[in-house]
């Protein structure tokens, strides 16, 4: 036991030093991903502050690189990006996010997103210095 306590130890705090935590709740057709997160991110100009998110595909099958970002309930629209195709060599059995070096005091910028088992995912253009922060109120 003493000898998995340091890889344990190492396994949460990348856990809990992550900006995006994915949630288990996703849907195949478009994608659905809630996340939670627990600073605020940058998508492509939009500063998402912490709190939790939903991120799906937009239904139209012919549009198959639109990302939607939707507050953590799903009942208000926060962004809509054109993402662009984005390819990995192995797919994972878990949603995997990569992101931009951020120069100190910008939030991190969000680079890729990879769908559990996917070897295709989206990748997000890295924001310009004035990105613009996005106001999140409860209840819509």
């Amino acid at each position: 036991m003493k000898h998995y306590l340091p890889v344990l130890t190492a396994l949460a705090t990348s856990l809990m030093s992550s900006p995006i935590i994915p949630s288990l709740k996703a849907g195949e057709l478009d994608k659905k991903t809630i996340i939670t997160i627990s600073q605020p991110v940058a998508v492509e100009g939009t500063i998402l502050p912490a709190g939790q998110y939903v991120l799906k595909l937009q239904e139209d099958q012919s549009s198959r690189n639109i990302v939607r970002i939707f507050d953590g309930d799903g009942s208000r629209l926060i962004a809509t990006i054109l993402a662009i195709h984005a390819y990995r060599l192995e797919p994972t059995g878990e949603t995997a996010f990569k992101f931009y070096d951020s120069p100190a005091g910008q939030p991190t910028a969000l680079h890729t997103w990879f769908y559990p088992g996917q070897s295709s995912g989206f990748e997000f253009r890295q924001p310009k210095k004035t990105a613009v922060p996005v106001s999140v109120e409860a209840g819509g």
